[in-house]
């Protein structure tokens, strides 16, 4: 076994029983563990769901248990617009939402990560998130009362529907599931379709039901929400992105103890690192399954068709830009070391 591991793993065992330590002599003697709640709306075999239970694992082994995790994945708790009000009154502790739902918050700049073929694979996405336009938008919580502690990946966004949707003109009166977004109303709208905003929770009754359409999302939710059951086609337009922060209260967060915060602050970091790791793994295994069950019919664009699609959505950047200014958006080029790329 080579030596420098040893030593290595033996110095982090360590710090770990000291960390552990260090907390116990600083947490209110209670006999009582802390416990944080964290809610979240997808399933727990989803990138975002795997994470939250490898950070639960973390704070409870790195704290000896004096720190409790309880994650309630798949709506258990709360619904996507309920999520955010419940941790601004204190009824969970931690939330990981996505990005497009931060905009009725009145911080509408996390709506860049909803546009269309703006990233063109997870390396120039993490230039900005892990950069520092990354922390200065996580900065910009704060005006809500809100601590983003870090961005987490689901994957780039397919689109599903029960006709073959390969050129602008296939969306042409289609009622498309969105999230809550400006820049994904835009970009349905610019497609020719109506777009429905729901909860990923009501996602699946409304397919089966026919109030919509059809959606997007990673294949990763595809699979763990059973949308292939009730879509016929599913087009691999990697067309934009879904991505989350997590994020607590800053009350809650400034009333902690200094270890306690210390003691997260790590093990948030290496899950984040787990998180991003897994992210386009589990997409892909999920489309293989999709692609197995033989249920959805899965297409791909021609080079053709998808130089269609992003001359029909150049629109909705313009139409950000003139909402947000060119400044965000020139950070962000500048972050991936050129212009803002088109999606693969």
């Amino acid at each position: 076994m080579n030596r420098r591991w040893v030593l290595s793993s033996a110095t982090a065992v360590a710090a770990a029983a000291l960390g552990a330590a260090a907390l116990r002599s600083r947490l209110p003697d209670t006999g009582e563990p802390l416990t944080i709640k964290f809610s979240h709306v997808v399933a727990p075999d989803t990138p975002k769901g795997k994470a939250a239970d490898y950070f639960k694992r973390l704070v409870e082994q790195r704290s000896a248990g004096r720190v409790q995790v309880r994650v309630y994945p798949d709506s258990a708790l709360y619904r996507d617009k309920e999520e955010l009000e419940a941790l601004q009154l204190g009824s969970v502790q931690m939330v990981a939402p996505s990005l497009a739902k931060l905009g009725p918050l009145g911080i509408q700049e996390f709506e860049l990560f909803d546009l269309p073929f703006l990233f063109d694979s997870y390396a120039a996405l993490r230039k900005v998130t892990n950069g520092p336009v990354g922390r200065q938008m996580l900065e910009r919580l704060g005006d809500a009362g809100l601590l983003g502690l870090a961005f987490w990946d689901n994957g780039f966004k397919l689109m599903s529907a029960n006709r073959p949707l390969l050129r602008p003109e296939d969306f042409r009166g289609l009622r498309m599931r969105i999230q809550a977004s400006e820049v994904l109303d835009a970009q349905m709208r610019a497609l020719g379709a109506i777009p429905d905003a729901t909860a990923v929770s009501d996602m699946y009754p409304a397919l089966a039901s026919g109030v919509a359409d059809g959606t997007e999302n990673p294949a990763s939710n595809f699979y763990t929400q059973k949308i292939y059951e009730v879509q016929r086609f599913l087009t691999l337009s990697n067309h934009g992105y879904l991505g989350y922060v997590v994020m607590v209260s800053k009350a809650f967060w400034t009333g902690l103890p200094g270890p306690v915060r210390a003691l997260l602050e790590d093990c948030m970091r290496e899950a984040t690192r787990y998180e991003q790791d897994i992210a386009k793994s589990e997409n892909d295994a999920a489309l293989e399954r999709i692609r197995a069950t033989g249920d959805t019919q899965i297409l791909e664009l021609t080079p053709a068709q998808r130089a269609e699609w992003k001359a029909a959505l150049a629109g909705v950047r313009t139409g950000f830009q003139e909402r947000q200014g060119t400044r965000l958006l020139q950070e962000v080029e500048q972050a991936m070391g050129g212009p803002a790329r088109a999606g693969s």
